[in-house]
């Protein structure tokens, strides 16, 4: 039986400011990524999510990015290397601690937006967050085949591979940037048959038609997509429909 992983990038409201349902895709999810504060996500909202998915048996994964929350993370950053690497450990180790507060423990980093993008190319950025991953003992969630599975590698840092149910990819195997056409997904339907054929094919059908290898441990589904939770609500049944055993990789 086929078997994978089904994440969300959750705990993303901000003070007044509220967005997605954590605790309805806490109900669909195996692994949720929490955002730790400097692109979404404050004190109380970490703890909230913490707690949330302690109680359903969620595994709790690390979400850092760069210092960017008027930019949602997704705005491109030049940061020294000793400063990222302060930041990313800042946001883990503060996410750890809620995790542990309630009873939970922190099972994975996966990085967040446009630190996601650039580790996914660029070896000296991705090397900085694996150094803090190897640190803390900490698996890393990203794309197959980018330069941080490369980083993990060497470190001896063990690398999930994930991939995405509701974004449109090129034919190089990278994420359509969010400007193009398709490059997010929307209709429930075509966001589960996507993930049915990556969990038991190992293909992603890329905008221009071209058939991508995706070969992964996890499936993602944004929680801030428009309609995420009947998204993660489909994906979740047609998975269990096609026979695939969804259960979180850590």
């Amino acid at each position: 039986m086929p078997t994978v992983d089904l994440n969300s990038d959750l705990g993303e409201s901000f003070g007044a400011w509220s967005m997605g349902d954590d605790a309805s895709m806490l109900q669909l999810v195996t692994s949720a990524n929490l955002a730790c504060g400097f692109h979404a996500g404050d004190p109380t909202v970490m703890l909230d999510a913490c707690r949330t998915a302690v109680l359903r048996g969620v595994a709790i994964g690390a979400h850092p990015s760069y210092r960017d929350l008027a930019g949602f993370g997704r705005r491109e950053m030049e940061v020294p290397a000793e400063q990222l690497h302060a930041d990313v450990l800042y946001q883990v180790s503060a996410l750890a601690g809620m995790a542990a507060h309630v009873g939970g423990v922190l099972s994975h980093i996966k990085p967040h937006g446009a630190l996601y993008n650039r580790v996914a190319v660029d070896l000296e950025v991705a090397e900085v967050v694996v150094d803090v991953a190897h640190g803390l003992a900490l698996p890393v969630l990203g794309l197959p085949g980018s330069a941080i599975e490369a980083a993990c590698a060497r470190a001896g840092v063990r690398f999930v591979r994930e991939a995405f149910t509701d974004r449109g990819y090129l034919a190089d195997g990278t994420l359509a940037p969010r400007g193009l056409d398709g490059a997010v997904l929307t209709d429930p339907r075509d966001v589960a048959e996507r993930a049915v054929r990556i969990a038991t094919e190992g293909v992603v059908v890329a905008l221009d038609g071209t058939e991508v290898a995706a070969r992964v441990d996890s499936l993602c589904v944004h929680g801030d997509t428009a309609g995420a939770v009947d998204l993660a609500r489909a994906v979740r049944t047609a998975l269990d429909r096609a026979g695939v055993e969804v259960t979180a990789f850590a």
